[in-house]
C-alpha cells in the first residue's frame, strides 16, 4: 500500500550544512565548492536512479542554460548569501509510491519538481534514489532540492516569498508560512493521487494527519539515515532504545484506555438497567393506588426493587444526583411496637395477614471491574513484548555477524597464498590493491 511521505527541511550554514556537499551526495557526483575550496566526492554511491535539473518555462524562454550545470547552480547558490546562517538551500523528501514503474516515478517527481519552479522561479535539482540493499525494498524515495532566491540570465536574484518571515508575508498579503507547507503537502498528494489513476491504480495517498483521517493508530517515529544505518550494522543506538520504550508505554496506554472504557459501559449499563427498572415499577405503583388489595408481597417486592435502584444509582457518583429521591423533611414520625404495627397493617388492609412469603434469594450480583488487575495485567503483556523484541533483534544480530564472519573467511581464503609477486596475479598485495584508497 503507498504511503505519503513529504518532510520540508530548509539548508542553513547555522547547522553546520553546504549545498554543494548535500547535492554532491544526493546526486553521487563529484562537486568542487569554491567558496571553501573542498571537493565533494560521491561518485562511488550506489543507488542513485534518476538526477535531473528543472528549471522554470520563464527560463526556458529566456534560453537560461547556466543553472543546468549542477555545480555552477549551487556554487552560485553558496556565493549569493553572505551570512553565517544563511539559509542556501530548501529540500524536499518524498516518498514514492513501489507500485509505479521507475520510469512512473520519474514522471511524477519532474511534474511535482516543475510545479515547484514555476510557482517560485527557482532551480529544482531531483535525484531519485532506490531502497537501501538491506532496508525495505519498498522504500523508492526523491530528494528534491531548489535554491532559495530566484534564477535570473546573470545568476540568481532576490529571495523567493517561501523563504520570507510571516510578518513579511503579511504585507504582500500571503498566507503564513504554515499555510504555504501545507498547501505543498496538499498538491503533492494530490499529484501522486493522479499519476496513481493514470495508471490504473485504486489506491490513494492521504496528506492529513491519522487524527484529522479518523484512524486510531500511533504515528511512527523516523530514524533518519544515520541511525537506520547504525542499526542496520547491528549496533545499539540510544534513539533506537527510546523508540522501544516508547512503543511500550504506547501499547501500555491503550490497554489503559480499553481497560476503563470497558468499566465506563458496564456502569452504563447497569444505568440502563436500573432506568427500565424504574420503568417497569411505575404502572405498579399506580395500580396499587387503585387497588389497595394488593397483597403484601407486591408493595414489598416494589420497595425492595425501588431501594436497590437508588443504592445503586448513589454508587454511580455525583453525576446522577437526579436520579435519587428527594430528601425534604419529613415530620418525626414515633416509633411503634410490632403489636401497634400488626394492628395497623390490619387496618389497612382489611383483614389479618397471611404467612410470610417465602422469597428467593437474590441473585448475586456480578463481580466489579478490578481496574488495576487489568493494568497490571497490560504492564505484564508490554514488558514481555519488549523483552521478545529484545531477543528478536539479538538473534538478528547475531545472524548478521555470522554472514560478516563467513564473507571475511571467504575473503581471506581467496587472498590466501598470494605474496609480492606480480607473476602470482592479483592479490592482497598484488598490483591491483586498492585498500589504501
Amino acid at each position: 500500500m503507498a504511503i505519503y511521505h513529504l518532510s520540508v527541511k530548509p539548508m542553513s550554514r547555522k547547522g553546520g550544512r553546504s549545498a554543494t556537499a548535500a547535492i554532491a551526495y544526493r546526486s553521487a557526483e563529484k562537486i568542487h565548492d569554491l567558496t571553501s575550496d573542498q571537493v565533494f566526492d560521491y561518485t562511488r554511491k550506489r543507488g542513485v536512479e534518476h538526477t535531473e535539473i528543472v528549471l522554470p518555462t520563464a527560463a526556458a524562454k529566456l534560453d537560461i542554460n547556466w543553472a543546468r550545470d549542477r555545480q555552477a547552480l549551487w556554487n552560485a547558490a553558496e556565493m549569493a548569501e553572505k551570512r553565517k546562517d544563511a539559509r542556501v538551500a530548501r529540500e524536499y523528501e518524498v516518498a514514492l509510491p513501489h507500485e509505479l514503474k521507475a520510469e512512473q516515478r520519474v514522471a511524477l517527481v519532474r511534474a511535482f519538481a516543475a510545479e515547484l519552479a514555476n510557482r517560485y522561479g527557482v532551480a529544482v535539482d531531483i535525484a531519485i534514489h532506490k531502497p537501501h540493499r538491506n532496508g525495505d525494498e519498498r522504500n523508492h524515495h526523491a530528494h528534491i532540492m531548489t535554491t532559495t532566491r530566484e534564477i535570473t540570465a546573470t545568476g540568481l536574484g532576490r529571495k523567493t516569498d517561501i523563504e520570507l518571515g510571516d510578518r513579511d508575508r503579511g504585507k504582500k498579503g500571503l498566507a503564513s508560512a504554515a499555510e504555504e507547507i501545507e498547501s505543498i503537502r496538499a498538491r503533492w498528494g494530490a499529484l501522486t493521487n493522479e499519476h496513481l489513476k493514470e495508471q490504473q491504480l485504486e489506491i490513494r495517498v492521504d496528506h492529513r494527519s491519522l487524527a484529522a483521517q479518523g484512524i486510531e493508530r500511533e504515528p511512527t517515529s523516523h530514524l533518519g539515515p544515520a541511525v537506520s544505518g547504525m542499526e542496520r550494522r547491528g549496533m545499539d543506538t540510544e534513539v533506537g532504545r527510546r523508540l522501544e520504550v516508547e512503543r511500550a508505554e504506547a501499547v501500555q496506554q491503550k490497554l489503559e484506555n480499553a481497560a476503563e472504557l470497558v468499566a465506563v459501559k458496564a456502569e452504563q449499563q447497569a444505568l440502563r438497567v436500573s432506568l427500565l427498572e424504574l420503568a417497569a415499577m411505575a404502572p405498579r405503583q399506580r395500580e396499587r393506588k387503585v387497588n389497595p388489595q394488593t397483597p403484601e408481597r407486591t408493595a414489598d417486592a416494589s420497595t425492595h426493587a425501588a431501594q436497590r435502584i437508588v443504592d445503586h444509582l448513589r454508587e454511580l457518583g455525583p453525576e446522577l444526583r437526579a436520579f435519587e429521591p428527594s430528601r425534604t423533611a419529613r415530620p418525626a414520625q414515633p416509633e411503634l411496637s410490632a403489636q401497634e404495627k400488626r394492628d395497623q397493617l390490619v387496618a389497612q388492609l382489611g383483614k389479618e395477614p397471611g404467612p410470610a412469603v417465602s422469597r428467593p434469594p437474590a441473585a448475586a450480583a456480578a463481580p466489579a471491574l478490578d481496574l488495576e488487575q487489568i493494568k497490571a495485567e497490560g504492564r505484564d503483556a508490554a514488558k514481555r513484548w519488549a523483552q521478545e523484541m529484545a531477543q528478536q533483534k539479538a538473534r538478528e544480530l547475531e545472524r548478521q555477524q555470522e554472514l560478516e564472519r563467513r564473507q571475511r573467511d571467504l575473503e581471506r581464503s581467496k587472498n590466501r597464498g598470494r605474496g609480492r609477486d606480480l607473476s602470482r596475479g592479483p592479490g592482497r598485495d598484488g598490483p591491483d590493491n586498492d585498500m589504501g584508497l
